[in-house]
């Protein structure tokens, strides 16, 4: 078993490791530093399996660490993937209602863009929806010019690439799981199954696995991880044309999650969803996969029976439309009435980590504590993503703060 010696260890390749990992490079790039990755390649989860949508900062509240990141990170990203070459494209989104009675919340989400200065953001009629997405019906909308759509696993390998340009003895291993963690005196030894690395200070960004590794690194937490699935269908080849870019619906606000809209990706398929499910398993995929673990975790933990009873009905639908391709594409023909059944094809998923309370609240803005000698990133959902450059900025500032670099 191989022993190495790190200033700085940092535990996660999704996009917000790789993102951490590139901004403390930058800023102090005498530091030696490695990113443990347990998978084979970077981007396996929560980055690769989401809807590679840049959020514009809409939907969050002003003045919350969500609303300042995903407006900042969003500069940033954008910034980033001209700079390298990273395939993205700034092509807007529209906010449909299709509903009087969701119109008083399409006015709370504009209040909300325009308290968090999204440039552009405009309240539109039916004609102008019309005239940028010709076969969406709906009563009312919201344009948002400065949302985008962006390849986050290339985004996430080029900002791993710079990073471990800029410093010849930092490192990246992928397939390097993390099974323990130990805090000597003035180091951590971070233990996988092919080698232990040991380190002056560690920074965990692990997703679905962030309570775990707080727990192994000794970090009092009273919440708990706990999985949504997210299913999605896609337009046959033949309906494309009736998906221009980017159209969401307004979201409910008693469910943390936005609703199934439909999403132009970067290499020109239309995707429809997600829905949102509990997940057996924290990175299962597959509508029956389960993991034991996982399940018992989740369900002897009290706060999800909480966020259960709170949202019965909903969560009794979403499961209906999980499997069921009928009751799905009633939903997306809120949106666009002329989809069919032969116009969708069932697609991918992925599985949202949710920091879940005691009392059955999702815990809803990012959320970064100290450990001993290191940082956790035990909260960072949508929009973590478009946000993960000002995420990996603050981790940069705290550990400049805590670790006196």
């Amino acid at each position: 078993m191989t022993e190495e010696h790190f200033d700085i260890t940092i535990i996660g390749g999704g996009i917000v490791g790789s993102a951490t990992f590139y901004q403390l490079q930058r800023k102090f790039p005498d530091q030696k530093i490695v990113l443990l990755e347990k998978e084979s390649s970077l981007a396996q989860h929560q980055t690769g399996n989401n809807s590679g949508v840049i959020h514009s900062g809409l939907y969050y509240t002003p003045g919350s660490k969500k609303a300042e990141n995903c407006v900042n990170g969003r500069h940033e990203l954008v910034d980033f993937a001209k700079k390298y070459n990273v395939n993205h494209d700034v092509c807007g989104k529209v906010v449909v209602a299709t509903d009087q009675k969701e119109l008083p919340f399409l006015e709370k989400i504009l209040k909300n863009g325009l308290e968090n200065k999204i440039e552009g953001v405009e309240r539109i009629d039916v004609h102008k929806i019309k005239e940028i997405e010709p076969h969406v019906n709906g009563v009312a909308g919201i344009w948002v010019p400065c949302t985008g759509i962006i390849d986050f696993v290339g985004a996430t390998n080029k900002m791993l690439q710079v990073a471990t340009g800029l410093n010849s003895h930092s490192r990246c291993y992928t397939s390097s799981e993390v099974i323990d963690i130990q805090q000597l005196e003035n180091h951590k030894v971070i233990h996988c199954k092919d080698k232990i690395i040991k380190s002056k200070y560690l920074i965990v960004c692990a997703g679905l696995q962030a309570d775990r590794l707080a727990k192994a690194d000794d970090v009092q937490l009273n919440e708990r991880v706990v999985g949504f699935r997210g299913d999605y269908y896609e337009l046959e080849d033949h309906a494309k044309h009736k998906v221009r870019n980017l159209i969401y619906p307004v979201p409910d606000p008693q469910f943390p999650f936005l609703g199934v809209h439909f999403t132009r990706m970067v290499n020109g398929d239309i995707e429809c969803g997600p829905n949102a499910v509990f997940s057996f398993k924290r990175e299962g995929y597959g509508k029956t996969d389960f993991s034991l673990k996982d399940t018992y975790d989740a369900l002897t933990y009290g706060g999800t029976w909480k966020l259960f009873m709170k949202n019965a009905s909903y969560g009794i639908n979403e499961y209906r439309r999980a499997f069921s391709k009928n009751l799905f594409l009633k939903t997306l023909q809120k949106l666009i009435p002329s989809l069919k059944m032969e116009d969708i094809k069932p697609g991918r998923a992925g599985v949202r980590a949710l920091l879940l309370g005691q009392d059955g609240d999702t815990r809803d803005d990012f959320r970064i504590e100290y450990g001993h000698q290191s940082i956790h990133v035990l909260n960072a959902p949508s929009p973590a993503a478009t946000a993960s450059l000002a995420i990996g900025n603050d981790v940069s500032k705290m550990a400049k703060e805590k670790f006196n670099f």
